[in-house]
């Protein structure tokens, strides 16, 4: 006779989950744009035809397309059938937007951590965009800088200036992932250097600096354009450090 297993050796099998319906259209349909069956710019079936054809009810298909447009995978419109999303590194970079503001809102560290990757980042990519840069984009980058002078007097409208002026150097590359990121990295320390400046009244300081960025670059030297650019950041950086620390001996 076979031997029989016990209960207890069942003990440490996980049980079957029940799944819902939606969560079976999802896969179905991610399955469908994954394989490429489903490409950029083409209709989603109607949702008629993927009840009929999974046997399933209205609701769970709304919740599974929900789900993908949730995701940035589609599109959904009032009136027209909704269509597969034609993504790009600054869509599905944007769909963390919210939790990342959320991680830095929270946790002082998450927010020293970022400023860390901006500044390895940013160093790698303004060597490559010096070695790529050509006379319009460096008429570019004095146009943004000008814009920013404009803007001098509101600390909101300079920051997002300034945005404009890094995210340039690193369009400059020819990388749509660097630009991408770029901006995302910017965006998200926007309301901490919003109240940096206001508070630091520097913006002629970041002025001058982000021209002696644009010079650097134009000699074509990678090492002095990125030792220029360090020194830019760590003084932003060393001035923030230096506002927390005075309002936290205020109990602030």
């Amino acid at each position: 006779m076979g031997r029989e297993i016990s209960a207890g050796a069942l003990l440490g099998l996980a049980p079957i989950a029940r799944r819902k319906l939606s969560d079976e259209v999802f896969e179905k349909l991610m399955g469908l744009i994954e394989t490429g069956q489903l490409k950029p710019g083409d209709r989603v079936p109607s949702e008629r035809t993927i009840m009929e054809t999974l046997r399933v009810g209205r609701p769970a298909v709304r919740e599974a397309m929900q789900a993908l447009a949730t995701k940035g995978l589609i599109e959904i419109a009032h009136g027209e059938r909704s269509r597969v999303a034609r993504l790009s590194a600054k869509s599905v970079i944007r769909q963390v937007d919210i939790a990342a503001k959320m991680l830095l809102s929270g946790s002082p560290a998450s927010l020293e951590e970022l400023k860390s990757t901006r500044l390895l980042f940013e160093r790698g990519v303004i060597r490559e965009a010096t070695s790529k840069a050509t006379p319009a984009d460096f008429a570019e980058l004095r146009d943004a800088i000008r814009k920013q002078r404009q803007a001098l007097g509101s600390p909101a409208t300079f920051v997002a200036a300034d945005m404009a002026f890094h995210t340039r150097i690193a369009r400059i590359t020819g990388n749509s992932i660097f630009g991408a990121v770029s901006e995302a990295m910017l965006d998200w320390l926007m309301q901490f250097h919003t109240e940096l400046l206001h508070w630091s009244e520097n913006e002629e300081v970041t002025l001058s600096e982000h021209e002696d960025i644009v010079r650097s670059m134009e000699t074509g030297d990678a090492d002095a354009a990125e030792a220029t650019l360090v020194r830019h950041l760590e003084r932003s950086r060393r001035l923030y450090a230096f506002r927390e620390c005075r309002f936290s001996h205020r109990g602030i």
